[in-house]
């Protein structure tokens, strides 16, 4: 069986950009006026773990998306283990988590924050 089947991560409502100095390691809300993609990022959080469990899955699936050559980095928001992604590899990274099992839960009308 799947190791991540079952697995629930949220897409966080806004899109982030790399602290600058801090690229993986700290992110910070991205101004709404912001509009290239190339410097988005998308966030996702492990929902239904405790801190610990979703920061070793959280690296899994870090380390899952590197072997595909995907960029990726875990970073603590908001007092919780993130997976942030560049919005230009949305598709890609969407497609792969699926094909591994885990499901993507977006809250009803949120705005796409690619």
């Amino acid at each position: 069986m799947n190791k991540f089947q079952c697995s629930v991560v949220h897409r966080l409502p806004q899109s982030y950009r790399w602290l600058p100095g801090s690229a993986g390691i700290q992110v910070e809300p991205l101004p709404a006026a912001l509009t290239d993609k190339n410097n988005k990022l998308l966030g996702l959080k492990l929902l239904g773990h405790p801190s610990a469990d979703a920061r070793k899955a959280m690296q899994e699936l870090h380390h899952s998306l590197q072997k595909f050559g995907i960029s990726s980095a875990v970073v603590e928001w908001e007092e919780e283990p993130c997976l942030f992604v560049p919005c230009s590899d949305e598709s890609t990274v969407m497609g792969h988590l699926k094909g591994l099992g885990v499901v993507i839960a977006e809250t009803e009308g949120a705005r796409d924050p690619c």
